[in-house]
């Protein structure tokens, strides 16, 4: 089990109103409450402490809300850009609003990304879809890649062919 396995098994165990905790701090940094750092400290630490290839704190916390946003159970090899690509209105002028927004997605730096992730999240849960969080929390871990955008355009596209 990897250490980002540990970490969604963690968040996936939050009870409601922890979960109801880290709603409340969605579009906050981690520093802005006391009780939200407590909470995600408690899950984040001990895992982080044990081995240094737990995902980095930023990472860690950004899925920690989106987790509690939209907690979508989790399933392995149901990416989210594959999900949304079956999300998309297949209609015009929806369907292409909906591919523009996520392309813009793919264009923001991490740091700006949660309230696209919240929209993303949002649409696969409407659709009673699940995700694989793993997945979500080592792309997030390497945001700055292009090669990890690229996948995802190419899982939204279904131009990715499985090597």
């Amino acid at each position: 089990m990897t250490p980002t396995d540990e970490y969604i098994g963690a968040l996936t165990r939050l009870k409601r109103g922890d979960l109801g905790l880290l709603r409340t701090h969605s579009g906050q940094g981690l520093n802005q409450s006391v009780d939200g750092f407590d909470l995600f400290a408690g899950i984040w630490w001990p895992l982080r402490s044990k081995n240094q290839r737990a995902p980095r704190r930023e990472v860690a916390w950004l899925v920690a809300k989106l987790y509690a946003c939209c907690p979508i159970l989790h399933l392995r090899g149901m990416t989210l850009a594959g999900q949304l690509r079956q999300c998309r209105p297949s209609r015009d002028p929806e369907g292409r609003r909906f591919q523009e927004r996520f392309d813009r997605m793919l264009m923001l730096p991490l740091d700006r990304i949660e309230p696209q992730l919240r929209w993303a999240l949002a649409q696969v849960a409407a659709d009673g879809r699940r995700l694989d969080w793993v997945r979500l929390t080592d792309d997030l871990s390497r945001w700055e890649r292009e090669s990890v955008r690229l996948k995802w355009a190419e899982e939204f596209l279904g131009t990715d062919e499985r090597r």
